[in-house]
């Protein structure tokens, strides 16, 4: 076998999930550093490392390659919110534990910015708008079982406001801020309202 056999195997074998991933993947990373807003083929095919025209044969359009990858996106999210849900069910104190779990999130600038891109893009999008309140509703749902609706919407508002503080700021609000903001959270009387 040759040097040249043995470094250049020859030409690749096609793999059409393989490519369709590596485009998605790069329109995902494309909308956490700059927004949905600004997605282009030319932008994407130029990340993934293929020809302008393989991001219009897997994907239909612009709109449906932003949307593929905010909903992309969007699962990511989930998935966190899915480890946060289990790290809050064995807590002894809710607020230390929320907050510990969410500055993990908060210190995580592509989690962070992958929040605020689903979030800018369904402000601007109404048929986005499911994806973005993916976020919301489900930590709203998750704390609601430890401390009922009212205070758990309060606490997902407030924990909304300290994810914007992370997106525009070198560091986030620190553990023991966000705990010292959710324990009178927490402890305030419902009324029963929204």
């Amino acid at each position: 076998m040759s040097a040249h056999t043995a470094t250049n195997p020859g030409p690749r074998k096609r793999d059409p999930e393989a490519t369709k991933r590596v485009i998605l993947e790069a329109a995902a990373e494309l909308i956490v550093e700059q927004g949905a807003a600004t997605l282009t083929h030319r932008a994407v095919a130029a990340r993934a490392g293929v020809a302008l025209g393989s991001t219009t044969r897997y994907f239909e359009s612009i709109d449906d390659l932003r949307e593929t990858a905010l909903r992309m996106l969007g699962d990511e999210v989930d998935a966190y919110l899915a480890r946060m849900e289990e790290d809050l069910t064995s807590c002894d104190d809710l607020a230390e534990c929320l907050a510990a779990s969410m500055y993990g999130f908060l210190s995580d600038p592509r989690q962070v910015h992958a929040t605020m891109a689903l979030v800018t893009a369904a402000a601007s999008d109404a048929n986005l708008r499911s994806l973005a309140v993916r976020w919301t509703d489900r930590l709203t749902d998750l704390l609601a079982v430890h401390v009922g609706r009212e205070r758990a919407v309060v606490a997902e508002v407030y924990l909304d406001g300290a994810m914007m503080h992370a997106a525009l700021h070198d560091e986030p609000l620190g553990r023991e801020a966000v705990t010292r903001a959710l324990r009178p959270i927490f402890a305030m009387l419902e009324t029963g309202g929204r």
